[in-house]
Parts: structure tokens; C-alpha cells; sequence
């Protein structure tokens, strides 16, 4: 697939940060998060067929852009230091690219991570010139027709749902609708403010160097989407439910989460130098209406924490509803009483570290879930319809991301192992039983 950038600019907010808000203070959580960039790619179908609509296409997003920025001002400022950013309207980083000859059904037909890379605005590895918090590329494919648009975000401001509603309220400004009116639910003014109930520490050399290495890539990584359709996952809910004792019934994000992790521990059984006793696994938790008082949905920021499930690898049959149900505990186990403990006095960084050893325990392999199931991607409609397809793209070692496939039933989980235990992973009874590979989506 051959792609051509044919222009790149600085978008800036479409008026000033007032001078109150030119600092944003970043909270613990987002210290932790570290400051790489995560994609979020939108597929639309043939939407313009000349040149004269392609740029009328790429200058409503750019105008639309920058009125988004005026409200999201952190997205278009720079990292200052550990504890803040510079709120100062650098603005965000905006690529025009054209593939002369690609046809985009075929990438979401059979995606790989080479294909989805050469559309984000800097490669997994890159690290840009400029340091930006946000970047966006729109790349039109002029021959067949059809247009993907990717997102980039600073993990250091944005979660999955930070993410979700800055493209909503992109999509709101490029539809013209209007944003002033105390009744309209499609946007409210982003949240700012987080770092007063999780305030920024200052971490250890010995936790920055572990977070680092955490979200480190490397060549030795193979990454592939795994399709759960609906009528395997709600065939899988209720096998799980009623073979429960307690009245558990899954979600099915758990569910899924479960079959995946299933997959690791075959493959651990299997290895020859099988050494690891344990799967830890770690899935981020919104922690938005987990705290009383809840925290406003349109808070900026990284407001998760990790729920973390100690799974023995043992040689008999996987339990797959134990591992949903055990999973599902380590979740609600995230409460108000658990987090005010958690981060109260200083607690959060001798807690952190606690996690941190485990980490890098020799006898655990750590297993990453992040869930974006239930966000409003498939609504992001800008003036030419609604995405086809949603997708991301990563390499972080041993981490699984999950989005809802386009009917809203399935989900498609995408799967970074190392290369040498990806082919036992797709050959575990569990994933051959509920999920396939190559699937056609359109």
C-alpha cells in the first residue's frame, strides 16, 4: 500500500486559552500512563470523488478541529514537566494523505498492523519531532473511493473516554450543531480538575524506569485482530451463567477477557521452559462513577486504574467462567472505600510499587486488558456518514484491546504476543472455538 502525506500543519485553538486555564495539572494516573500516543482510526466509505471535495473534506476538519481544541486547550499545549501542562496554543498536529491506488475495503477486510501504521500521523516507534498531545491524518483513497481518519492522543491527558468525547465533540462543531444550548446532550464542555482527587506525586527513578520499560515496544512482537461475533459471545454468557453457583452472569467484555486469557495460559502449558505459576492480569477501570461523588463523564484525563486478577497456570482444563468471574471480582473490588485507601497519604506510590514487583516477578507473566466496548465511535459522524469500521493499532508486549465490532454485539479484540507464542495462541481450543481471524466486515 503505497500512501502519499501531501500536507501537514499546525492547528491551533480557534480562540485563546483564557490566562486562569494556561496551566493544567496532571494527576498520579496520568503520570503513570506515561506519554506515548494512542490511535483511534475512523473508516467512512466513499464519501468525495474530486479534488475540489477533498479539500472542502479536509478544511472542515480542520476548522472543526480547532473550535474542539478551544475546549479540549490541554490537547493543543505541550508537556511542560512531571506535573503539568503548558496550556500556551501551540495546537495539534493535522496530516493530508492520498492513496492513489489502495482500496480501503481490502485493509478492513484483512488489516494488519503494517497496513494500519502507514495511516497514523507518525509510526508506533516514531517519536515526532514537535511533541505534540494530539495528531490527526486523514487519508483519502482517490481510485476506490472511501477516507480513514486517525486520532492520535497523548496517553498523558486521555484515556479511552477522554478520546471518545473529544471525537464526539469534533464530530458535533464539524455537523454545526449547536454547542451553547444547556440542552443539547450530544456535547458538554470538557472537566478539568482530577488532579485534586489523585494529585501528582513525585515518582521514584525506580517506578519511572519500570513504567518505561512497561510500555516499551519491540520487533519481537506480533499483533492481529481476533473477531468475537455476537451469537458466540452470547452463547458463551450463558454457558458461563449457568454453570455458576453464586448467580454470576458475565458481561461480555469478561467473557471475551476470559477466552483470551484462557488462550495465554495454553500457551504457557505449552512452552518448553514453563516457568511461570501465575497469569497476572490487569484491566483498566473507569473510575468515573466509581467514586462518591462520581466524576463528571467529560473529565478529562486518565481516570482508570488497574483491577488486578492472580490466576494460577495450572495443568488441567481452563475454567473460562473462574477466569471471567474472578476477573469480574477484581473489578468491583475498585470501589470508593478502595481507592480513597488507595491513594490516601502517600499510599499510592508504596501500593504502586507493591504492583510493580509483581510486575516483574519471574514466576508471573502480566497480561494487559484495556476495553473501549460501549463508546460512541460508530456514532462519529462528521457530514458523510458513519464509520464503517473502527479500528487501533499497537505493539506493547502481551496487551489486548477490545472494541465492539460495528453491529454493536461483537467484539474484535486486538492481541500483541511475541511472535514465538502468537501461532500456539491461535491454534488454542478456546479462541478456534469463539473467535476467527479473517472475517470480512463490509
Amino acid at each position: 500500500m503505497e500512501i502519499n502525506n501531501v500536507s501537514s500543519e499546525i492547528i491551533k485553538p480557534s480562540s485563546p486559552t483564557p490566562q486562569h486555564l494556561k496551566t493544567h495539572k496532571l494527576s498520579v494516573l496520568d503520570q503513570v500512563a506515561g506519554d506515548s500516543l494512542f490511535p483511534i482510526i475512523l473508516f467512512y466509505p466513499q464519501t468525495c470523488s474530486n479534488n475540489t471535495s477533498l479539500n472542502k473534506t479536509s478544511d472542515l476538519l480542520k476548522r472543526s478541529l480547532s473550535q474542539t481544541l478551544t475546549l479540549y486547550h490541554p490537547f493543543a499545549g505541550r508537556l511542560k514537566d512531571e506535573f503539568s501542562i503548558d496550556c500556551d496554543d501551540t495546537g495539534a498536529t493535522f496530516i493530508e494523505a492520498r492513496a492513489a491506488a489502495s482500496d480501503m475495503s481490502e485493509i478492513v477486510k484483512q488489516p494488519t498492523v503494517d497496513m494500519l501504521e502507514q495511516l497514523m500521523p507518525y509510526k508506533l516507534n516514531e517519536k515526532p519531532s514537535v511533541a505534540v498531545n494530539l495528531a490527526a491524518k486523514v487519508t483519502y483513497f482517490e481510485h476506490y473511493g472511501g477516507m480513514a481518519l486517525c486520532v492520535c492522543f497523548s496517553h498523558v491527558i486521555a484515556d479511552i473516554t477522554t478520546a471518545a468525547n473529544f471525537i464526539k465533540t469534533w464530530v458535533t462543531f464539524a455537523s454545526g450543531s449547536d454547542t451553547s444550548s444547556e440542552d443539547d446532550d450530544v456535547i458538554k464542555h470538557a472537566v478539568f480538575g482530577c488532579s485534586s482527587i489523585f494529585p501528582p506525586q513525585k515518582f521514584s527513578s525506580f517506578s519511572r524506569n519500570v513504567i518505561a520499560e512497561n510500555h516499551s515496544n519491540s520487533a519481537e512482537i506480533l499483533t492481529k485482530r481476533f473477531i468475537f461475533e455476537g451469537d458466540k459471545i452470547a452463547a458463551l454468557k450463558e454457558k458461563m451463567g449457568s454453570e455458576s453457583s453464586s448467580g454470576y452472569h458475565p458481561t461480555r467484555v469478561e467473557a471475551v477477557s476470559a477466552i483470551i486469557l484462557g488462550g495465554i495460559m495454553s500457551v504457557e502449558k505449552e512452552a518448553d521452559d514453563f516457568n511461570h505459576s501465575h497469569l497476572v492480569a490487569s484491566i483498566a477501570v473507569n473510575l468515573r462513577n466509581r467514586v462518591n461523588p462520581p466524576i463528571p463523564e467529560q473529565s478529562i484525563g486518565n481516570i482508570v486504574q488497574a483491577g488486578i486478577a492472580k490466576l494460577p497456570i495450572e495443568k488441567k482444563t481452563i475454567d473460562y467462567r473462574n477466569l471471567a468471574e474472578t476477573l469480574h471480582k477484581s473489578i468491583e473490588k475498585i470501589n470508593d472505600e478502595y481507592l480513597r485507601k488507595f491513594h490516601a497519604d502517600g499510599e499510592f506510590l508504596s501500593n504502586m510499587n507493591d504492583v510493580l514487583e509483581g510486575l516483574f516477578d519471574k514466576n508471573c507473566r502480566w497480561f494487559t486488558i484495556s476495553a473501549w466496548c460501549r463508546r460512541p465511535l460508530y456514532e462519529a459522524d462528521f457530514g458523510w456518514g458513519k464509520p464503517v469500521w473502527v479500528s487501533t493499532v499497537m505493539k506493547h508486549k502481551d496487551v489486548a484491546v477490545l472494541l465492539d465490532s460495528s453491529d454493536g454485539k461483537g467484539i474484535e479484540a486486538w492481541v500483541a504476543l511475541p511472535k514465538k507464542d502468537m501461532a500456539k495462541f491461535e491454534q488454542d481450543s478456546g479462541i478456534l472455538r469463539y473467535a476467527s481471524i479473517d472475517t470480512s466486515l463490509i
